[in-house]
């Protein structure tokens, strides 16, 4: 009987002061405090990202899909507070710091040994697809927006050129497939599919720095150096961090404060992605660079005297600001300009051609490896297609973003058909292949 009269006096009390509350936010009232209408647009984007992330869970899909829905849905609400969240400078602020370690995160998957022992079966792959759908994009873009620039038709073949392997990995361990030579092959090509994608991101840089400096048509040196300090920095961090981090991280266990891994880390992330942004290069290649070269025996003294791993302290971090970025993402999607079918059109030519370029991806497969269950296991798109998008948001071209409304729609939508696709695709095709090879036995 208790519980019952404090729910009740709770809903009385909600009611109540509901009213003011709206007010209070739809008018900017209260105390003028401004971190305190940050709190409100931030704890607004934490609850749409944890509803959405929980329920594409609950469907069997990855929480980007549902974060990225549930910030279209968030964006799209007739309440003035969500109509400033698209174009709020902090929450914006939060919002890229998010993607550098987002970008960090990814790097610390991959190590420096993981990317020298993907083999040349999955080098030609990562290849083979990365130019097959910067080819098929581009082509389906010229196609549909005739009037855009070349540079935009490009930008948009490359957004959707990079693998995400979260989908996959998660179809894959759902069929308990992970230690098969195709999963092995997916996983390693798009560890390299990171780093083409930063190669052809700062290729796009280089040539809009042309433009933006009065020069006309393409010229090849300034591209191609712009190419080999992007490869020289990534290797130079490479080879000089993984011969002075280790020193340095053993002279920082001498330090007795609790924190010390996790600020030394973020330290060194945040100053190579200053790194990269003073050498004219995206800071994303900084962050990601960062992560590469971190390992797992930089923490092991750590660890060995009762403290977390550097994964285990970034996880928090990243679960707070990760979601941010995507539900931004979903956020700056324009409903009405999806729903044009000048914009679907877009989106489904692009899908497409995401698919069709990946498809080719599976003529770099050695032998043994079934060739169509790889180029499957390639098709999704996801944190690289997103990061492209918000950029093109920003980047210009002749007075022009690369990205307007719709076809930064159109690559949000991109993300959301392929990782629709692709588990429904990995599992007829798994299936197909143990028909295949079940008819093949029998036969013999």
């Amino acid at each position: 009987m208790r519980r019952w009269i404090r729910a009740t006096l709770l809903v009385v009390a909600c009611v109540g002061f509901a009213p003011s509350f709206a007010h209070a936010a739809a008018n900017g009232e209260g105390t003028g405090d401004s971190i305190a209408h940050l709190g409100l647009l931030v704890a607004l984007v934490l609850v749409a990202a944890q509803v959405g992330g929980e329920l594409a869970t609950r469907l069997k899909q990855p929480p980007v899909l549902g974060e990225l829905l549930a910030g279209m849905v968030l964006g799209n609400l007739p309440w003035k507070p969500l109509g400033e969240l698209g174009s709020d400078t902090f929450v914006a602020l939060l919002s890229q710091l998010g993607v550098l370690i987002l970008m960090f995160e990814v790097g610390l998957d991959a190590t420096i040994r993981d990317v020298l022992a993907v083999g040349a079966a999955a080098a030609r792959v990562a290849v083979l697809g990365t130019l097959g759908s910067l080819v098929a994009g581009f082509l389906a873009a010229s196609l549909l927006l005739p009037r855009a620039s070349v540079v935009s038709h490009l930008f948009l073949g490359a957004a959707i050129s990079a693998t995400s392997i979260g989908v996959t990995a998660r179809a894959f361990k759902d069929l308990d497939r992970t230690k098969t030579p195709e999963a092995r092959t997916i996983l390693g090509a798009a560890v390299l599919d990171d780093v083409l994608g930063l190669l052809v991101l700062a290729l796009i840089g280089g040539w809009l720095t042309q433009r933006a400096s009065g020069v006309s048509g393409v010229q090849a040196l300034p591209l191609i150096w712009r190419l080999v300090k992007t490869l020289g920095f990534l290797v130079a961090i490479v080879a000089l961090g993984s011969r002075l981090t280790p020193w340095l991280f053993g002279l920082a266990t001498k330090l007795r404060t609790r924190g010390t891994l996790l600020a030394l880390a973020l330290a060194f992330c945040l100053l190579l992605s200053w790194a990269a942004n003073a050498l004219g290069l995206a800071p994303l290649v900084g962050a990601f660079a960062a992560g590469l070269v971190l390992e797992d025996r930089h923490s092991a003294r750590f660890v060995a005297r009762g403290e977390k791993s550097l994964t285990e302290l970034i996880e928090p971090l990243a679960q707070f600001l990760v979601p941010i970025f995507f539900v931004m993402m979903g956020i700056r999607a324009d409903a009405g300009a999806l729903l044009q079918p000048s914009t679907l059109g877009l989106a489904l030519a692009l899908t497409a051609a995401s698919v069709v370029g990946k498809l080719v991806c599976g003529l770099g497969v050695a032998r043994g490896v079934d060739r169509l269950t790889v180029a499957v296991g390639m098709i999704p798109r996801g944190e690289v297609a997103l990061i492209f998008a918000s950029l093109g948001m920003t980047l210009t071209f002749e007075g022009a973003h690369l990205l307007d409304a719709r076809g930064y729609s159109a690559i949000v939508a991109v993300v959301i058909l392929t990782t629709l696709l692709t588990p429904l695709l990995v599992r007829w095709q798994l299936a197909r292949a143990a028909s295949q090879a079940d008819r093949a036995a029998i036969r013999n």
